[in-house]
């Protein structure tokens, strides 16, 4: 592929020898056939020579599921990603935008199953397409870095990873009520239920059942992850939902040995006390009757199922034995249906808690007193060993730390959260690297038999059971450590357990001795910007802050937090119409639009419903991508994504509104300018400043201005708020200014020109092919004044413009245009710095001679300061 345009390559106007005076359809497909290989081969040129000395800048999209169709959600997320990718780079940073495929997960496997084909193929097909489609909008990705989880070489980490977990204690097996999907035949996390009880995928009404399951300890993390959270930016609102999730962590478990007639039974159970520093009081445990204990093949269920008396608090014959206090305490079944929160065990304490004293009286308890108070009203510990005379804030602090010590409890964390379940009973997922043996029990499988490698089936459909179960000779092995007979485990692990790691393996992709190195990953994390959807702003943010956390104490990493900023971006809905009575959603060529009603009806009578929805193909309200670009053009799509809504809004795609042909026009706009200086150059006269006269000179300094004042705009919506649509807005500002320059100005001023250029390179990550040619216009054009067009390369690998210190020097003011009832009235220049709070410029306003003047004491009900324009409109009484 050619090298991108430099002084001696003719590009598309030169090799027609005209320069075409208006950018017409025909035009914009040239214009991005042409350059559109160019730009691909210059970024991943420029990646491989980046030297590792320049700053970095990871900005990381989402990655998707390999479904085989891209849809415009995706060109969304991409579109945001490549444009932050490019400006960075601008602006001199070492940029690392990768891109892969999380690929294993039930829509693979059923659709496999559908279709008789091995879902490996099936997946390995569909990343292809999808890679083929995203190279077709220009998407500028270190491709040499894609990971794909359903791969090998990825799952063989993920499997050392839940090795790390089971060796600190963090992944464990236990029998549990859990929600199980009769359709896709697997259990479900409570997350992954919907509010009415339904499959988050499959949509069927989920059923309880009591299976062993895997869980990953992640209650551990609870206060950590609650903690961190402040010391990051604004999320839009997902730190607020994560801190939700996670809850007030103002209590811990502790663990208990349970016995029968004062035989150990091997059962370890973990119980919740929102005052953990009273626990050497404690007079009972209390489990549920709906608890594991009482309906699965636990030893105590005989011994509990002889005194559970439904309604009424039951003291059993089992007894539980503090591993942090040594006391034993009886085990009590609960008459309530449940505790607070998600809890299903929970300690007794009779000083601390009205109900439980209540409880302990009834059942004729005894227990200890720990609590004394003082006459000021301050509690202090008793009869509890080390931590009598404690108050019970330090006791609080020194419990918990003594029982994490050692390896008993004393995690904070709330009594809304569960661990992570993470067993799924199908087969394309990685599997869970444990075998079980009658002598040793559940035994990881040692790193270097690493991975353990799904065996191909002739069939995957199966019932209750994981498919896996029908591999024997894959399913029976030997046990690593007695080297006995053994069998594998056969449930896989849920995909957000691949996608918790995915980001550091970018780093180092193709390490074959460990998941990634740790100079690499620390020299990229954490990721800058993080882009993708709000839908996972619980489950797989929580899950990958979970997995970093657990990383940085394992010494893998450094940085304990993994995303610095998220920016979700909202959905593009699509117009759809379903039928007023059966809520049958209509196809477009199904509908009369003729106007002869007032509103759209069925052909053959029959009233609409017309909404907004997400677009999906069984809505009929979905859009290809391909066609879209097709019919507009790569760069169009990508300007109408950034301009139509803010990333975290919704977009309600509809091409009759103004952003559309908003944008279809500002890019003819920004051509004609390049139009307009090379056709100024061309006059004859050599150009010289000197010749302006002082009407002129106004001009050029108020264009100097805007162009200052839109490269600081700009380049803060593209570091700060990631407003493309304001960022879009300030250079439609500058091309306004710019158009109507005056002749003489276009053609004798260096202002004119250093404006247009420095606008071409602000739009450049935004629509790279139009600005590419934009930029190879202008380096050619006749007698450049300006050093910036003498420089040579594309427009990709300028510097971003910079503020011309000189502007800096003059204090900021910002010309407001002044309403007053919506009537405008003048204008007021407001300091920079105040422009943007609507209560400073108001009193700004109505305290300088102007304001006096036309406001004087009259009553002002509301002042509208436009988020978008310079203009503030004052409502009063008449």
């Amino acid at each position: 592929i050619a090298r991108l345009w430099s002084p001696s390559t003719r590009t598309l106007f030169s090799e027609t020898g005209v320069w075409e005076k208006d950018y017409k359809t025909e035009t914009r497909r040239r214009v991005e056939e042409w350059w559109h290989p160019r730009i691909m081969a210059q970024w991943r040129k420029d990646a491989l020579e980046e030297s590792s000395n320049r700053k970095k800048f990871y900005v990381l999209s989402m990655f998707p599921y390999p479904s085989g169709r891209l849809h415009m959600g995706h060109v969304r997320v991409y579109t945001i990603s490549d444009t932050i990718g490019h400006f960075q780079r601008m602006r001199g940073h070492q940029v690392l935008n990768p891109m892969g495929w999380d690929a294993f997960g039930l829509p693979a496997e059923n659709a496999a199953i559908e279709r008789g084909l091995d879902p490996e193929e099936w997946t390995k097909s569909n990343i292809q397409s999808m890679r083929e489609q995203l190279d077709s909008l220009g998407l500028c990705f270190n491709w040499d870095r894609e990971v794909t989880t359903c791969l090998p070489d990825y799952y063989r980490w993920t499997q050392y990873l839940f090795i790390k977990l089971f060796e600190a204690g963090l992944a464990y097996q236990k029998e549990a009520v859990v929600n199980w999907d009769p359709v896709d035949q697997t259990v479900l996390a409570d997350e992954q239920v919907d509010e009415n009880g339904r499959s988050w995928r499959s949509g069927a009404l989920v059923e309880q059942k009591l299976l062993t399951q895997w869980f990953i300890k992640t209650t551990n993390y609870a206060k950590p992850l609650l903690d961190a959270l402040e010391d990051l930016p604004e999320w839009y609102g997902v730190k607020a939902m994560q801190g939700n999730w996670i809850g007030e962590c103002t209590g811990c478990y502790f663990d208990f040995k349970l016995k029968v007639d004062g035989e150990d039974t091997g059962e370890t159970l973990s119980a919740y006390s929102s005052s953990p520093e009273t626990v050497f009081g404690a007079a009972y445990l209390a489990i549920l009757p709906s608890h594991r204990l009482l309906h699965g093949s636990s030893s105590v269920r005989s011994a509990l199922e002889k005194v559970f008396q439904p309604g009424r608090d039951s003291l059993t014959k089992v007894t539980a034995c503090n591993l942090f206090t040594g006391h034993e305490v009886p085990l009590v079944i609960s008459h309530k249906e449940a505790f607070d929160g998600y809890l299903d065990t929970v300690i007794g304490i009779p000083d601390c808690s009205v109900e439980d004293l209540s409880v302990a009286k009834a059942l004729n308890l005894r227990w200890t007193t720990v609590l004394k108070s003082a006459e000021d009203g301050t509690q202090t510990l008793i009869n509890s060993e080390e931590f009598s005379g404690l108050t019970r804030e330090q006791a609080f602090d020194s419990i918990t730390q003594k029982a994490r010590e050692q390896k008993i409890g004393g995690h904070l964390t709330s009594s809304k959260l569960r661990d992570w379940l993470i067993s799924r009973q199908r087969y394309w997922g990685t599997p869970i690297p444990v075998v079980h043996c009658g002598s040793c029990g559940p035994v990881a499988v040692p790193e270097e038999q690493l991975p353990v490698t799904l065996p191909k089936l002739p069939s995957l459909k199966g019932k209750g059971a994981s498919p896996l179960e029908a591999a024997h000779d894959w399913v029976n092995c030997k046990c690593p450590r007695c080297k006995g007979p053994a069998r594998r485990e056969t449930d896989t692990m849920d995909t957000f357990v691949d996608s918790a790691w995915y980001y550091f393996r970018y780093t180092d992709p193709h390490n074959p001795d460990r998941p990634f190195e740790r100079r690499l990953a620390d020299h990229w994390l954490p990721v800058d910007v993080y882009i993708g959807g709000k839908e996972h702003a619980v489950m797989h943010l929580y899950y990958a802050r979970f997995l970093c956390h657990f990383c940085k104490d394992q010494g893998l990493v450094a940085h304990r937090e993994p995303f610095w900023k998220l920016l979700v971006q909202g959905l593009i809905k699509g117009q759809t119409f379903k039928q007023a009575d059966s809520g049958q959603y209509l196809k477009r060529e199904e509908i009369d639009f003729s106007g002869t009603h007032k509103e759209p009806v069925v052909r053959g009578g029959g009233r609409i419903e017309v909404t907004w929805e997400k677009m999906s193909k069984s809505k009929h309200n979905g859009l290809d991508p391909q066609e879209v670009v097709q019919q507009y053009g790569v760069d169009t799509v990508r300007l109408y994504i950034l301009y139509a809504a803010p990333p975290e809004q919704d977009i309600l795609w509809n091409v009759k509104t103004d952003a559309l042909p908003g944008v279809l026009r500002w890019q003819s706009r920004l051509w004609q300018l390049v139009t307009k200086l090379r056709g100024a150059r061309q006059l004859g006269d050599v150009p010289s400043p000197s010749l302006l006269k002082k009407k002129e000179l106004a001009e050029t300094k108020k264009i100097w201005e805007n162009k200052n004042y839109a490269i600081q705009e700009v380049t803060s919506h593209f570091t700060e708020d990631f407003l493309f649509n304001a960022a879009i807005s300030r250079l439609m500002g500058l091309t306004n200014t710019l158009s109507s320059a005056t002749v003489r100005v276009v053609q004798h001023s260096v202002e004119f020109e250093e404006a247009l250029a420095a606008m071409v390179m602000m739009t450049a990550p935004m629509a790279p092919h139009l600005a590419s040619e934009l930029w190879a216009g202008l380096c050619q054009v006749k007698n450049p004044l300006s050093p910036l067009l003498q420089r040579g390369g594309d427009v990709l690998q300028q510097f971003w413009p910079t503020v011309d210190p000189e502007y800096l020097k003059v204090p900021d003011l910002v010309e407001l245009s002044v309403l007053i009832n919506n009537k405008a009235c003048g204008t007021v220049n407001v300091p920079q710095q105040v422009s943007k709070d609507p209560e400073r410029v108001q009193q700004f306003i109505v305290e300088s001679p102007f304001g006096q003047k036309l406001l004087g004491e009259r009553s002002i009900k509301r002042a509208i300061l436009s988020p978008r324009t310079a203009l503030i409109n004052f409502l009063i009484d008449e």
